[in-house]
């Protein structure tokens, strides 16, 4: 599976918008205290350390005076070291977190954004902090990768550390399938050469190739389930947890096979008539087991949809009673 895509990422961040930002707003304000702004830069990396251990999406710490003039380097967390210690000095005061932590005396959550750094979707929380007196002392402002929070948050971190095995392993099968499939397209070849040859040298002789149609038919199923397989498995993300996703890799490989077996039918159905018709009821038989593999994947596309739009119905509904609540 490839990483999620923004649009992905975005739907993802719509389903579990409450979760996250109540999460957020859980940690900066157990976090947030006047004391952090007397921290150096090395305790305050040191204390990021220790949150991250808990929280591990945290990207970036950085910490703004009351004008909104950044007052500290950028603190990476510990999983993302590479990120550049810089930013001491910025003007951060047009900001979407300055502006809204500063009209707010709550956690301020952005929506999702491109980080500049990074080139992905994060979201950037903060908090105005005062002192004893209720003079602002600044704010404390959180960078949150989106796409490790909605991993974080699914349960979805620690198969994303096998993914790289699970690819691999999708690319040696479809490579192998793909083998396959050029095999039965020599075979194919092989047969058509052989048919040729008769009608060339033997014109008299009646020959059919269903050899040939039979290798191609197999070539082209082998052929689909492997591109099936690399475009799922290892191109495209796919998000197991949704419903969706595994309806259309069903779909897509149910969809080869009743292909080939409805061909496989039309064959038999050809070879009985111009035989003895000994195998027709055969044919026949294996024509209503496509038939009936193509009503059962309708019934189950059908009512696989029809719950999905109930589900994200009764999501949406709750997340709009509990934003406007």
């Amino acid at each position: 599976m490839s990483k999620m895509s923004h649009i992905s990422v975005i739907e993802k961040y719509d389903e579990h918008h409450n979760e996250i930002h109540s999460m957020l707003s859980s940690i900066l304000t157990c976090f947030s205290d006047e004391k952090v702004f007397e921290l150096n830069q090395k305790d305050l990396k040191e204390m990021l350390n220790s949150l991250c251990s808990y929280y591990p999406f945290i990207s970036l710490l950085y910490l703004l005076d009351e004008s909104g003039k950044q007052i500290s380097m950028n603190v990476p967390g510990m999983n993302f070291k590479n990120q550049p210690k810089i930013g001491r000095g910025l003007d951060r005061s047009k900001r979407p977190y300055y502006l809204l932590a500063m009209k707010s005396d709550s956690v301020a959550v952005t929506e999702p954004y491109l980080s500049s750094i990074k080139r992905e979707l994060c979201l950037s929380t903060s908090i105005k902090v005062c002192d004893n007196s209720g003079q602002l002392l600044g704010f404390i402002v959180l960078d949150i990768d989106l796409s490790a929070i909605l991993s974080f948050l699914t349960g979805d971190s620690k198969r994303k550390h096998f993914e790289p095995y699970f690819k691999a392993m999708y690319s040696l099968i479809v490579l192998g399938l793909f083998a396959v499939s050029l095999i039965l397209l020599y075979a194919a070849l092989r047969e058509c050469m052989q048919v040729l040859h008769i009608l060339i040298y033997q014109p008299g002789e009646i020959v059919m190739p269903f050899g040939v149609v039979i290798y191609l038919t197999l070539a082209l199923a082998i052929f689909d389930l492997a591109k099936t397989t690399l475009e799922e498995e290892v191109l495209l993300y796919k998000d197991i947890l949704r419903h969706s996703s595994t309806r259309r890799t069903i779909t897509r490989f149910v969809a080869a096979i009743i292909i080939a077996v409805s061909i496989e039918a039309l064959l038999m159905i050809f070879k009985s008539a111009l035989h003895d018709g000994e195998h027709m009821l055969d044919a026949v038989w294996v024509m209503l087991a496509s038939a009936m593999l193509l009503l059962a994947l309708g019934v189950y596309i059908y009512l696989g949809s029809k719950a999905e739009v109930m589900l994200v119905k009764g999501r949406n509904k709750v997340n709009t009673g509990d934003r406007s609540g």
